[in-house]
């Protein structure tokens, strides 16, 4: 058994899918993989989501300790968001996800080069 948070689950991907249950956590981590972030560059990069959404993923993920929110004492308030060494732990996975996407859509769609996802992520 996996217990996290008095949740108790029979199987490891049944914790992952409860914590990356929904497209805007793992947009969050896709575009703090390039760097650390303000909320707004974030909304910016995550043009579809919400601020009130985004607000609320960004707590999901902190509770979950996958990214760290650093509070910087200046005026007006800096605020960066960051990946903690776990979070980090999802860059191979997110690798293959972006790689299968990419497969997926030559196979069953096509790719063009209007809008196309021009990641600065070093994979390495």
């Amino acid at each position: 058994m996996y217990y996290i948070d008095d949740k108790e689950y029979k199987c490891s991907v049944s914790v992952t899918m409860d914590i990356f249950n929904d497209r805007w956590k793992l947009a969050v981590i896709w575009y703090l993989l390039e760097n650390d972030k303000r909320f707004k560059e974030l909304c910016e990069d995550i043009n579809a989501i919400s601020q009130k959404t985004l607000t609320i993923k960004l707590k999901e993920l902190e509770e979950k300790n996958i990214i760290k929110r650093e509070v910087f004492a200046q005026v007006p308030p800096k605020v960066v968001y960051s990946l903690t060494p776990i979070g980090l732990k999802l860059k191979p996975v997110l690798k293959e996800m972006f790689e299968w996407g990419i497969e997926y859509v030559k196979e069953n769609g096509k790719i063009t080069d209007e809008n196309v996802c021009n990641t600065t992520i070093c994979w390495n």
